[in-house]
């Protein structure tokens, strides 16, 4: 046995010596991996030189702002659509035709007005009434009325006919409602398209839909935002409380976490006996659920007698599989839990590493704000471009066109109907043939930057807490400001390690980008072996992912404790790990799976408590609560905000874990318990994770 502990040992690098002069992370250490940290600070660089290039060409009014038929922004000081605000569209019902998804744009005349149309009329009828003044606004500036009426319609100079309409994101669309069930546009449920045909107001519709998929957008976010101002002190009052009372639940929450969810399947099982029972001798709950079938309203399950036994049957099943597994992983349940104790008093120590969190949420927001704006700047700093629109069969239509001199000859002969309008916003110069790289550089550097982001984190509270675990005497023997002393080391020696590993996993990240980009264009393909293939690609560099993921993570570790560069640090770890894989199989996914379980109860328990604060249902406080348009509004952000709390929590316990569960390895081979050579791990921690060693041990003997 002892040959082929060696011989396992071998394989995976030599077990650390005795050193009576280690105490913990080494201060006395050099700058690590400095070619990456030029290259970060060059690629810095760069990124901001991409930024600037896009702020300058850029312009976001494009994708905020209406624009007419000719480019022209719709109620923008400085423009001569000023004082227009709204975009009416001659023809809506043409927005429904493909050609939208092809060229982003209607195929119908479009300009900008100071109000949208509030009555129904047609060009034909105005034409020699007292309402073609009223008329005249929504026909181009340019026109003039000295052409017959079958001239104006085909220059689309004038619309055909114009209908009430209501204005939405700028836009003016058929102010359509429903009366009794039958759509309507005023008083009419046809109406005349201005060259003597009635059609349906489902055409209407259609193109509406199709102009803009968010008709009731802006009356929901009004009543959200309502629902805000109403609603955020109690939002803040109570994620206050949620993040006040977690800070000293942990444990508590950890060994009884367990025990609820057995006493919430009881009594789960114990609810569905006593409805089955109560059904008993009602008319109709004797039906099945085949007899009964799909039905829309899931209420009427509820009451049949089946329902409740197979929700019994179901409930009883999962109690049984728990408790197996409670049987069964008992002692590495133990185990995680000991490991889960002794960083809570690590923590404790370190109190200040419960708000680091917010730095990190910080610079990532920082990162996240400066990609999307740089991505937005880069996506509008094109150029306008026109392109022939023609209803009739022309072979022109679709080619890009020059409105100054539009048209030519040749145009005017092939598409005598044919219009030069404004399609979109693109370019033919090399800066625009290069916007797609500079749109993937964009998307590379907010990866290298976020992950260094969350490495610098990583390495900082990692240093932190190797600084409590290799303090023989606790606390007398921790620095004063662990938590800053690890910061400032992480920047001052190892940016060049983390931006290393952040650099591989960024590379990932991107090429994962680029196969989901491409499975999108594959999609409609018929070849099944490139599915295939996409699919394998898709798996393999998840996995990859989540595999430099893990790697970097310890390798971190190994940085904040060492000071050593990332490829060292990351080879030290893995054979670390390996020398130790009995103990990593036990305790990495136990104690991810008991912070899974607790961030599922804190967020279910938080979520009920403002479900039945805000519906109130609470008596005591029913008068307290606010009146909402949505109760959901509140309810989804305490949620959201309480799960992000408790998501930054649980990553500075899981954090403390691994450095803690490193630092007990590298104590194990240090060290041997004697007054000579004493352990650094508490008497706790000890007694535990020794015990659970030693019968590992005896297994592996009887075995052979």
């Amino acid at each position: 046995m002892g040959g082929d502990r060696q011989h396992y040992y071998g394989k995976h690098g030599t077990p650390q010596k005795y050193d009576p002069t280690f105490k913990g992370p080494i201060y006395n250490r050099g700058c690590t991996d400095v070619i990456c940290c030029v290259a970060l600070l060059l690629a810095i660089v760069g990124y901001v030189a991409v930024g600037i290039i896009a702020w300058t060409h850029g312009d976001p009014r494009k994708v905020i702002y209406p624009t007419d038929s000719q480019g022209e922004f719709c109620g923008q000081k400085g423009t001569k659509n000023a004082n227009k605000p709204f975009l009416f569209y001659f023809n809506i019902v043409k927005c429904a035709s493909p050609l939208v998804l092809l060229e982003f744009q209607c195929p119908t005349p479009q300009i900008c007005v100071e109000k949208c149309p509030d009555r129904y009329l047609t060009f034909l009828n105005a034409r020699h009434s007292p309402d073609f003044e009223y008329y005249k606004q929504f026909c181009v500036p340019e026109f003039k009325n000295n052409k017959g009426v079958a001239e104006v319609l085909r220059d689309g100079d004038c619309p055909a006919v114009i209908t009430p309409s209501k204005p939405l994101a700028q836009r003016c669309f058929p102010a359509i409602h429903a009366h009794k069930g039958v759509l309507m546009v005023g008083n009419e449920t046809t109406y005349e398209d201005g060259l003597g045909a009635r059609k349906n107001i489902t055409d209407l519709v259609e193109g509406a839909k199709k102009a803009n998929g968010v008709l009731e957008a802006r009356q929901l976010a009004m009543r959200i935002f309502e629902d805000y101002t109403v609603s955020w002190y109690w939002i803040c009052l109570s994620l206050m409380l949620f993040f006040y009372c977690l800070r000293g639940l942990v444990i508590a929450m950890v060994m009884s976490l367990l025990f609820i969810i057995l006493l919430r399947f009881l009594a789960g099982i114990f609810h569905c006996y006593m409805e089955y029972a109560r059904l008993r001798g009602e008319a109709g709950s004797e039906v099945s659920l085949v007899d009964l079938g799909f039905q829309t309203d899931l209420r009427v399950y509820l009451h049949l007698r089946q329902t409740w036994m197979a929700f019994m049957i179901i409930l009883s099943i999962v109690e049984v599989v728990i408790i197996l597994l409670l049987i069964f992983l008992r002692k590495r349940i133990l185990i995680a839990i000991a490991l889960i104790k002794e960083a809570s008093r690590a923590v404790g120590y370190v109190m200040c590493s419960m708000l680091y969190p917010l730095v990190t949420f910080l610079l990532l927001c920082l990162c996240i704000a400066y990609w999307a704006s740089t991505a937005v700047f880069l996506s509008t700093s094109n150029e306008a471009v026109y392109k022939i629109f023609d209803d009739t069969a022309c072979p022109l239509a679709g080619k890009t066109c020059n409105p100054e001199d539009f048209p030519s000859t040749n145009e005017s002969r092939l598409c005598p109907n044919g219009r030069c309008r404004f399609a979109f916003y693109g370019g033919e110069s090399g800066y625009h043939r290069a916007l797609l790289g500079l749109q993937i550089f964009n998307a590379f550097m907010f990866f290298w930057l976020a992950n260094f982001v969350l490495a610098l984190g990583q390495v900082t509270l990692a240093g932190a807490f190797a600084s409590y675990y290799w303090a023989l005497r606790k606390p007398d023997d921790l620095p004063a400001f662990p938590l800053f002393s690890a910061f400032g080391r992480a920047l001052r020696y190892h940016t060049g390690s983390l931006a290393f590993g952040a650099l591989i996993l960024a590379i990932v990240q991107i090429i994962r980008v680029m196969l989901e980009y491409l499975d999108q264009r594959l999609k409609a393909a018929e070849n099944k072996f490139a599915k295939f293939l996409m699919t394998c690609l898709k798996c393999c560099f998840w996995c990859l992912e989540k595999f430099i993921k893990f790697l970097n993570r310890n390798a971190y570790i190994m940085i904040a404790i060492y000071g050593t560069n990332f490829c060292t640090s990351a080879r030290n770890a893995f054979f670390l790990l390996m020398r130790n894989i009995i103990r990593v199989a036990v305790l990495d996914k136990v104690t991810d799976f008991l912070f899974l379980l607790g961030k599922l109860l804190i967020v279910g328990s938080v979520g009920i408590l403002a479900f039945f604060f805000f519906t109130h249902r609470i008596r005591i406080v029913q008068d307290t609560a606010p009146p909402l348009n949505y109760y959901w509004v509140p309810i989804l952000t305490v949620i959201i905000g309480s799960y992000l709390i408790a998501h930054g929590f649980f990553s500075v316990y899981g954090m403390c874990v691994d450095t803690l569960f490193l630092c007990f390895c590298e104590d194990l081979e240090r060290n041997d318990g004697s007054q000579e050579r004493p352990y650094f791990m508490s008497p706790e921690l000890r007694d535990i994770l020794l015990k659970g060693s030693a019968e590992e041990g005896k297994r592996e003997e009887v075995e052979e």
